[in-house]
């Protein structure tokens, strides 16, 4: 087995957003990085619309320009069908200061993109490295890697980011992970040639449509090119079990035709890729950080994918665990607790109540009552374009109380 390397100050397991954004943090400040990523890019993964607010963390981890010029499509807004109302959301008339439009992403080049670009500027990632074992030293951690072609090192560090997403490798290593309290949710997903006729879909916001029978499952649409988007159907497994489809094309077709109005947008489409299935997103752990290491984005918490969260609580979750982690590194006694985990799950907390709502139907009440007033709207778009940590905001402030008195109101006037 090699020697421990020694001379490094921080380890990042994982080159996606989170892990990219933290390793140019770093790598602006000076401090000695490495970052080590399981796969090889490109690759795909889900999650393709971003927020607004990631804009925010882009520009910070010097990364806004690559992505700007890049060429991805759009995104001003999200719209919600169900049956046969809709609604929308202009993120650009938002209670909250700050970007009103980012961008719907293919995650295989938009990933690479952001790694090309650190790479570039000098951050030191390695790919095709497995994570095999992590240890707690004197003077911090020490991470065995396995390479592809089964050469072994072992990196000495100061500490820790594990940005490993769903691969979550220090709560798998550490046990720390917990039940979420959320039902498990099965995902159906793929990319289509959609066909979709210009006037039918407003391909700068992505599309959420509701089961008109079942509230509870929900699809959505995101436009990645003028030809092509990205589609899927969340349902719980109890559901889905009811359905008849023997893999998960016919399941999602299946459930696409359940809902005319939805299914009507792909009279013209071409299905050429494989329709992936994924079960059981939800997660939490134990804790989010000791002075050893701090887990990000995906990696410590994913609630649900309704309202595009993953992306903007990874990058945010970079961002404060790096300023919190450079207080340490230079000397500084800090409270990882206070300073990075009760910061971070205050805007996390936001959104669960937001999930919550939409799935017990609360937040679907809101969205479709016709005569809301202009500054709930306001305080409503902020919280979608992902400005969930901002206190000023009422639906931030006391986000529980709110949704649920103004749903109330909702259905005493009847959605």
């Amino acid at each position: 087995m090699a020697e421990p390397i020694e001379n490094l100050d921080v380890v990042i397991i994982g080159a996606g957003p989170s892990g990219v954004v933290a390793a140019m943090l770093l790598w602006q400040k000076g401090y000695r990085i490495r970052v080590l990523e399981r796969q090889h890019f490109p690759r795909f993964s889900i999650g393709e619309s971003l927020l607004p607010q990631c804009m925010v963390y882009l520009e910070e981890a010097g990364l806004a320009d690559v992505v700007n010029n890049a060429g991805f499509r759009l995104k001003n807004g999200a719209a919600f069908g169900w049956g046969e109302r809709y609604t929308w959301f202009n993120f650009e008339e938002k209670f909250t200061q700050g970007p009103g439009t980012t961008f719907q992403v293919e995650r295989a080049t938009f990933d690479k993109l952001l790694a090309d670009e650190a790479i570039r500027n000098g951050v030191d990632i390695r790919f095709g490295q497995t994570i095999t074992a992590y240890e707690q030293t004197e003077t911090g951690s020490r991470v065995t890697a396995r390479a592809d072609d089964g050469s072994v090192t072992q990196l000495d560090c100061r500490f820790v980011l594990d940005a490993s997403g769903f691969g979550r490798v220090l709560p798998s290593l550490l046990d720390l992970e917990t039940p979420s309290n959320f039902p498990v949710r099965q995902a159906l997903f793929t990319h289509v040639l959609d066909g979709i006729d210009g006037e039918a879909l407003d391909r700068d916001k992505i599309l959420i449509t509701v089961h008109p029978k079942e509230r509870d499952i929900w699809y959505w649409l995101i436009p990645l090119t003028d030809k092509k988007c990205s589609t899927g159907v969340i349902i719980s497994q109890e559901k889905l079990d009811l359905r008849k489809g023997e893999n998960p094309k016919e399941l999602l077709l299946e459930l696409i035709a359940e809902a005319p109005e939805y299914q009507k947008l792909f009279a013209n489409a071409e299905w050429p890729m494989e329709v992936k299935q994924y079960g059981g997103s939800s997660r939490n752990v134990k804790q989010l950080a000791t002075d050893r290491y701090a887990l990000l984005g995906n990696a410590g918490e994913f609630l649900d994918p309704i309202f595009s969260s993953g992306i903007t609580i990874a990058m945010r979750s970079a961002s404060t665990a790096v300023a919190t982690l450079t207080r340490q590194l230079e000397g500084e006694t800090v409270d990882w607790h206070k300073d990075y985990d009760l910061p971070l799950r205050q805007g996390v907390d936001t959104f669960r109540v937001f999930v919550e709502a939409w799935y017990e139907g609360l937040f679907q009440d809101i969205i479709f009552f016709d005569q809301r007033g202009s500054s709930v709207r306001d305080m409503i778009s902020s919280i979608l374009a992902g400005y969930a940590w901002d206190m000023e905001n009422p639906f931030v402030a006391d986000p529980v109380r709110r949704m649920n008195t103004l749903a109330k109101f909702c259905r005493a006037e009847g959605v």
